[in-house]
């Protein structure tokens, strides 16, 4: 867990995401990615302002393909925010902090 994020993998993607009865976004991202590098302290900042009201997540593409290749990632990164394990909302490429906390305050 790198601050308050919680890093996922193929193993614990379906425990953490399908099982949970708050918002979870999660970020598709790779440690190569100039954009993804740009939203990662977007994130950070996601992840302590919704502690204890949503769960915000970082998948790493390169070590997770499995996953990526479910919900279908061409392009990173990508944002997805889940709600009782469906797909909510996606977002691909810089997305705004305002954009992404109005759709996550809107399921709560």
């Amino acid at each position: 867990m790198a601050g308050n994020t919680i890093e996922l993998t193929d193993a614990t993607f379906d425990q953490i995401v399908h099982n949970c009865e708050v918002p979870v976004l999660v970020d598709f991202w790779a440690p190569w990615c100039g954009p993804c590098k740009m939203i990662g302290p977007v994130i950070e900042e996601l992840a302590g302002e919704y502690a204890g009201k949503a769960k915000i997540c970082k998948l790493n593409t390169d070590d997770a393909r499995d996953s990526a290749v479910e919900f279908g990632i061409s392009a990173i990164p990508t944002i997805i925010l889940f709600k009782d394990g469906q797909v909510q909302k996606k977002w691909v490429g810089l997305t705004a902090k305002k954009d992404i906390t109005e759709a996550i305050d809107s399921l709560l």
